[in-house]
């Protein structure tokens, strides 16, 4: 039976957990009816039957059903919807992506461009990881801010090489290609100056 909701940015209230899994699934009692919610592993421990909780929920139809996700923050919502917004990104792969890096996390490796951070997410091989990269850069990347903490964050030099570059013009691929072949400890000016080289090699 489809879960009675209100829209799709709507939330569960102040309400009871009923059940949760190790699975990531929670029933949430709302005004005497049961709401099914699935969120990211990392919420499920703070989800403890009998105590009152609020989420932010994403609601998507799936056939004639409609599905609830769960996200204990109103970034984490946002960052499964910027995920899912990515090409051959569904609902289930957003989920895992938040369960291993939460929206700080991810923000934080998108502007490092460290692949293996997304390779660590099962089901994300090196060949998806190199496309999201470059997806969720566009979306997701705040490079001067923490998030989690509110205060200024450091910015490593190969992304300020990366937002260097990317105001000269080059593209996207060019500039992945060349910052992956920096290396990850040099002053900024000497890692730009050598990706500029690199960049003047390709295109004699």
């Amino acid at each position: 039976m489809p879960s009675p909701v209100r829209t799709a940015h709507d939330r569960v209230g102040t309400r009871e957990v009923l059940e949760r899994s190790t699975t990531g699934e929670v029933i949430v009692d709302v005004g005497g009816v049961g709401y099914r919610v699935t969120v990211p592993l990392g919420a499920v421990p703070a989800l403890e039957p009998g105590r009152p909780t609020f989420l932010f929920v994403h609601t998507k139809m799936r056939d004639d059903t409609l599905v609830l996700y769960g996200f204990p923050t109103r970034d984490e919502r946002d960052t499964f919807e910027a995920l899912i917004a990515a090409s051959g990104v569904g609902p289930k792969l957003a989920l895992a992506i938040l369960s291993v890096h939460p929206p700080a996390a991810l923000r934080r490796a998108l502007v490092d461009d460290d692949q293996s951070a997304l390779t660590a997410v099962p089901g994300v091989g090196p060949r998806t990881a190199k496309r999201l990269m470059v997806e969720l850069q566009e979306r997701l990347v705040v490079p001067d801010i923490d998030l989690e903490a509110g205060v200024t964050a450091s910015v490593s030099p190969r992304a300020e090489v990366r937002a260097a570059l990317a105001e000269l013009g080059y593209g996207a691929d060019e500039i992945r290609e060349v910052v992956g072949r920096l290396p990850d400890d040099a002053p900024v000016e000497e890692l730009l100056r050598e990706a500029l080289q690199l960049l003047n090699v390709r295109q004699v």
